[in-house]
């Protein structure tokens, strides 16, 4: 299988090193949606990253659904989502708000870095900012002080807070202050200093 996207999208990062966690091997080739979208559409019309070429020629798009697909391909003892519930529904619950943390970091990044200052609207960069700090601070009551949501090893929730807040912090430097969310900065370094983070680094 080979994964099409830049590790600088939290949604490509989150299923490179997520797909190492699980021991299921993927070939990753760095496509950046805007500097060869015709390399890109020519793999995936659609120019949607993260794109998976499956093993028999099939494309999938969407981390989430990429990762159902991983994990089908993994050893049922190095899945990240447990199986049974309440275990799987509040690491799928964790998963969404961490979603929606690199969503919201996305969304404010596109208004300040590329959108003309001209043409921002600021109540609409103040309800972003709000969601993303909301997303962290139902992380940071969430996570553990130390060691992982998925207790011996890191889960889902784990890799996608992890990328989340690496993300965040390097599109939208000095936005949001560690200081305030002692939890998830301490939980972002274990993460970042684990192999498969080190080998999938965000530059």
């Amino acid at each position: 299988m080979k994964l099409i996207g830049m590790l600088d999208s939290p949604y490509v990062r989150r299923v490179a090193v997520s797909a190492r966690l699980m021991g299921v091997a993927l070939e990753h080739e760095s496509v950046s949606v805007f500097r060869h979208m015709d390399r890109f559409a020519s793999i995936n019309p659609l120019i949607k990253a993260p794109t998976l070429i499956c093993d028999d020629g099939g494309i999938l798009m969407d981390s989430t659904l990429i990762l159902d697909h991983v994990e089908a391909q993994a050893a049922a003892d190095h899945r990240l989502t447990p199986a049974a519930s309440p275990a799987r529904q509040q690491t799928l619950y964790r998963v969404g708000v961490a979603l929606v943390a690199m969503e919201k970091a996305v969304q404010w990044y596109y208004e300040v870095a590329l959108r003309p200052e001209a043409k921002r609207w600021d109540d609409w960069i103040t309800r972003i900012s709000q969601q993303l700090q909301r997303a962290f601070q139902l992380l940071e009551a969430a996570l553990p002080a130390d060691g992982w949501l998925g207790d011996e090893r890191p889960d889902a929730a784990d890799v996608a807070c992890a990328v989340a807040w690496r993300f965040t912090h390097f599109v939208l430097p000095g936005q949001l202050d560690p200081a305030h969310f002692p939890r998830v900065a301490a939980h972002s370094a274990r993460a970042e200093a684990l192999p498969e983070f080190i080998a999938c680094p965000l530059e």
